[in-house]
């Protein structure tokens, strides 16, 4: 059985996998539920991927793996990286580009990512990860509309909306959300045009809110980054 340690900037997503397969995923909220879980749960193998908490006390606490493994950029990948600047790309763009090429080995991949920002990250039917494109996601939308002037509110979204608001608030709503969503649609209309049979796969905390709002055939997978690092931890156990 292999653990797979996702901690983000507000919580850690946690899956347990039979080998390829996911058996269950958790969220906890705190070290301390964390450490609890970690302790409790029998398991082989762990790979921990942290961008907020300190990735080396929690694979301590898996004193019986056989295999623990913190995702860096020195870790052998099952993908081939050609991104420019690898020092600064994020773990959780490079595991889901990763769950990608185990979930669709043989299909050209867009990752679209919806969380506090959007990516979008491409892997090709070889296993050729190009990198993509970042810009702000939902919230930092309506936080930057707010913040960033005078007299405009903080305007929540709302899956809804018309294209013409009449009041400054559905005026925000709809400007916010159907821009966004021409985004989407725009992007994923360009790089198919680059990459034939191009598959599209949403995942991210937002993930649900686009998921049946665009016009491009999307699917969705919500624990792509776990699947992702599970693939990764089996490379490298294969390979130690």
């Amino acid at each position: 059985m292999n653990l797979v340690v996702d901690y983000g900037n507000s919580a850690a997503k946690v899956g347990i996998f039979n080998h390829q397969n996911m058996v269950e995923h958790f969220t906890f909220r705190s070290l301390e539920e964390l450490n609890a879980f970690i302790i409790k749960t029998n398991f082989t193998n762990i790979i921990v991927s942290s961008v907020n908490a300190d990735a080396d006390k929690i694979i301590s606490w898996a004193q019986k793996a056989t295999h623990k493994l913190i995702l860096t950029k020195h870790v052998p990948l099952p993908v081939n990286n050609l991104y420019a600047s690898p020092d600064t790309l994020g773990m959780d763009r490079l595991a889901a580009v990763c769950g990608a090429f185990q979930l669709y080995p043989l299909r050209n991949c867009l990752v679209i990512d919806a969380g506090t920002c959007l990516t979008y990250d491409v892997i090709d039917h070889e296993g050729n990860y190009h990198g993509g494109g970042i810009s702000p996601g939902l919230s930092m939308r309506f936080k930057a509309v707010h913040t960033l002037t005078a007299k405009l509110p903080l305007v929540s979204a709302k899956k809804k909306v018309n294209l013409i608001g009449n009041t400054t608030e559905t005026c925000i709503q709809s400007g916010v959300i159907n821009g966004l969503l021409a985004e989407i649609d725009g992007i994923i209309l360009q790089y198919r045009e680059k990459f034939e049979g191009l598959n599209v796969i949403l995942c991210g905390g937002d993930a649900g809110f686009f998921e049946n709002q665009t016009k491009a055939s999307i699917f969705a997978s919500p624990e792509l980054v776990l699947i992702g690092l599970n693939s990764i931890l089996i490379y490298n156990v294969n390979h130690s």
